[in-house]
């Protein structure tokens, strides 16, 4: 799912997004709440009219935000004290009030409010994580929602296999329409991440939606799927591209090398995408280095284009009972493009 936290996937237009293959982007509770109030968009039609995306639509709750702007919130039994980014103003947001500007966006997907720790934090805050987002859970999943619209329910309890699997436990009992697990991809090791992955994904019911927040480089996303992830979301992709970082089937490009100056080959000759099939490198580089906007857009829509790609093949591959083909062809394009596989090495 691409990443339009403020109701936009930053410089591409709606169709563009649906152009490239996606069917659902995810947009950020908290945030919306904030600017330009959940009421205003209400009255506008819902965040789909609002922002004129004709697909579906995953909130979050707003608990990463512990995460990135711990310096502007504490966190209470009864929610989440913010201090606006914005001017400085002071919110509580409740599991209550995040349902409540959920409903009123009109998301597909609601996820409940969490309590997501910090990285690295002590035993004594990761139970405290997961006591809280359990309590939380069951508010949320009290709170009025439209008929429409799912609640996914969201795993914490730090780097514990024990505790994530306790977790895990009492959000099945009590019954969600999807899980996501949220909580990592914030220091921790790779194999760490992908060993609670799979510890966690061993307790959650196989007809329900599993979501592994914030993850992310394309290996992340076919071993998570190996583990039995179904939905990811991430930045990356659209953030990397705001700094030249472009993906091929054989690795990455780094737009902005001198290499790359007089090179009037396609991002990925590979690929399908309106702009492998018009651009080339040179092109690029020159709008990188001279800091025109339409470099930026290209550079977005091509690792969009990507990474819908990707999930269009592994779900091809799944329906052909492949995967595991799959997974080592993807590994083996990366060995030939000099992308040393150490992630398959280490987790294998």
């Amino acid at each position: 799912m691409p990443v339009g936290s403020l109701g936009s996937v930053k410089g591409l237009h709606p169709d563009e997004i649906q152009q490239c293959g996606f069917g659902v982007i995810l947009g950020n509770a908290y945030h919306l709440y904030l600017r330009p109030g959940h009421a205003l968009i209400a009255e506008q039609g819902g965040l789909h009219q609002f922002m004129q995306w004709p697909g579906a639509i995953l909130t979050d709750s707003g608990g990463y935000q512990m995460v990135s702007l711990a310096k502007l919130c504490h966190v209470t039994p009864e929610g989440v004290v913010f201090r606006s980014h914005l001017d400085g103003s002071s919110h509580l947001l409740t599991p209550e009030l995040c349902m409540e500007i959920q409903m009123a966006l009109g998301s597909d997907i609601m996820m409940a409010l969490d309590h997501c720790p910090s990285f690295p934090c002590s035993s004594a805050q990761e139970q405290e994580a997961l006591e809280r987002t359990t309590l939380w859970a069951k508010r949320c999943l009290d709170a009025p929602r439209q008929a429409h619209q799912a609640l996914f329910g969201i795993v914490q309890g730090g780097l514990d296999v024990v505790r994530r699997q306790e977790a895990a436990t009492r959000l099945v009992e009590l019954g969600f329409d999807g899980y996501a697990i949220g909580g990592l991809s914030l220091g921790e090791e790779k194999t760490t991440m992908f060993h609670l992955v799979e510890t966690v994904t061993s307790v959650l019911p196989w007809d329900r939606p599993r979501y592994l927040m914030g993850v992310g480089l394309p290996e992340d996303i076919v071993e998570g799927v190996n583990r039995g992830v179904d939905l990811f979301d991430c930045v990356i992709p659209t953030r990397h591209a705001r700094t030249g970082w472009l993906f091929t089937s054989t690795g990455r490009v780094v737009i902005k090398q001198a290499q790359y100056a007089k090179d009037d080959s396609p991002i990925d000759p590979s690929c399908g995408c309106p702009v492998c099939q018009r651009f080339s490198r040179s092109y690029l580089r020159h709008l990188f280095m001279s800091h025109e906007m339409l470099g930026v857009r290209l550079n977005t829509l091509h690792n969009l284009w990507f990474y819908a790609t990707l999930m269009a093949n592994i779900r091809e591959a799944i329906r052909d009972h492949r995967f595991g083909a799959f997974r080592d062809g993807f590994y083996e394009q990366r060995q030939a493009g000099s992308q040393v596989p150490e992630l398959k090495q280490a987790l294998v």
